[in-house]
């Protein structure tokens, strides 16, 4: 059985209730003033429900800007949304937020609607609050940089894939491990856009580590969450392994 709740958020309005594996609204609070909505999805395991002792691992995925909009399915057709279609036993609870189709991951809104919606899962799922992850795919490559460098604390890794930061940030997320991926071929993202958020955390001596992908062009993100060496490699790390923020 899916394991998804299709949930919209709306700001400034107190969280109500929610049903495991039922369709219900959630309502976030935010200190936002502009008003802004925001649909996701939640992917819980197969066997979440199995052992109400266990605390699960959490990935937060960014989609890109051809998921925009308010259509859930569209999300589906990348990434993590993708994989979980299919992956019933995913090890991960999986939330997937949908960007409105006039915002940016990086807009300062959407920023904090997105922590307002992962604080609110943090509370009402069973989440091992030290292996909370994010990645993301081109504007979500760059929504994952931008999260990072905005709440290192949250997170006990991060994947930004073919997207690009701000490299004077870089000491901000030094202690936070990252793995950056990227086309060699992208002409959407230039490579360049990765390599200079690299060479900025090897120049603050970060937790980075680079795979470029010689053949491929903007899509990286298919082989790269088709490689369970990167879930392996989540899982090897948690918050209380790095230092402190």
């Amino acid at each position: 059985m899916t394991r998804y709740n299709s949930i919209r958020v709306f700001l400034s309005i107190l969280l109500i209730t929610d049903v495991y594996g039922q369709k219900e609204q959630m309502k976030v609070d935010s200190k936002i003033v502009q008003k802004t909505d925001l649909n996701y999805l939640l992917f819980l395991p197969e066997s979440y429900n199995n052992d109400q002792e266990t605390k699960w691992p959490l990935i937060l995925f960014l989609h890109g800007i051809g998921e925009r909009g308010n259509d859930l399915e569209l999300l589906k057709i990348h990434g993590i949304p993708k994989i979980v279609e299919k992956e019933k036993k995913f090890p991960f609870i999986a939330i997937s937020p949908q960007c409105p189709a006039d915002y940016d991951w990086r807009d300062e809104a959407m920023q904090e609607t997105v922590l307002d919606l992962l604080e609110k899962t943090l509370n009402n799922y069973r989440v091992d609050k030290d292996r909370v992850y994010i990645t993301g795919l081109s504007m979500g490559g760059y929504g994952t940089w931008a999260l990072a460098t905005k709440r290192p604390d949250l997170f006990a890794a991060a994947v930004p894939i073919c997207g690009g930061g701000e490299p004077s940030t870089a000491s901000l997320m030094k202690d936070l491990p990252i793995w950056v991926f990227h086309g060699a071929r992208d002409e959407v993202v230039l490579p360049e856009e990765s390599e200079k958020m690299v060479r900025a955390l090897q120049k603050v001596k970060g937790k980075v580590r680079y795979t470029l992908y010689p053949n491929a062009y903007h899509d990286s993100w298919t082989e790269t969450y088709a490689n369970q060496e990167l879930y392996d490699w989540l899982l090897s790390n948690k918050r209380t392994d790095h230092k402190k923020f």
